[in-house]
C-alpha cells in the first residue's frame, strides 16, 4: 500500500472517531439535560385544581343571560344592556356622554374637542338621560329577589 492512500485512510479513520465522540458527547448532554428539566418540571396531571386555575384566565364577555346585573328602579340591568342603550343613542349624545363620565373630561374641555358650545354640550349630555331611562325602561326585566 503505498503512503498518500494510507494517510488518507488514517485521516478517515480519525474523522470517523472524531464523528462518533461527539455524537456520543450530546448524546450524554441531550440526557443530562432531560433529567435535569425531568426533575424541576411539574406534570400537569400533578397539579392541584387551585394551582391548575393560576395558570390561565377566561374573559367572560356577554357569555350568557345570566351575567352579573345590579338592580336600579327595580329594574334589572345588564352591562350588555347598558351598551346597547348607550349604543342606541346618537352619535353627538353618546360622544358627550362618553368622554364625561369616562374620560373624565369637562364640559368645556369636551366643547373644545367637539367645536360646540359649553351650553350644547350640557345640553346633549343632560337630555341623553331621558333617552337612556326610556331605554332600560323598555327592556329591563323586572328584579326578582331570590
Amino acid at each position: 500500500m503505498d503512503y498518500p492512500a494510507r494517510f488518507e485512510w488514517q485521516t478517515r479513520c480519525e474523522f470517523n472517531a472524531y464523528c462518533k465522540r461527539t455524537l456520543r458527547n450530546e448524546l450524554i448532554d441531550a440526557c443530562r439535560e432531560r433529567k435535569s428539566r425531568k426533575r424541576h418540571e411539574v406534570s400537569f396531571a400533578d397539579l392541584t385544581p387551585q394551582e391548575e386555575k393560576q395558570l390561565y384566565t377566561i374573559d367572560r364577555y356577554f357569555v350568557n343571560e345570566d351575567e352579573e346585573a345590579f338592580c336600579a328602579g327595580g329594574l334589572k340591568i345588564t352591562a350588555k344592556l347598558l351598551a346597547e342603550a348607550l349604543h342606541s343613542l346618537p352619535d353627538e349624545k353618546r360622544q358627550a356622554v362618553l368622554l364625561y363620565y369616562f374620560f373624565d373630561m369637562t364640559d368645556v374641555e369636551i366643547a373644545e374637542l367637539m367645536k360646540v358650545p359649553r351650553s350644547t354640550v350640557q345640553y346633549r349630555r343632560t337630555s341623553s338621560f331621558e333617552l337612556l331611562k326610556r331605554y332600560l325602561e323598555e327592556r329591563a326585566d323586572e328584579w326578582d329577589e331570590l
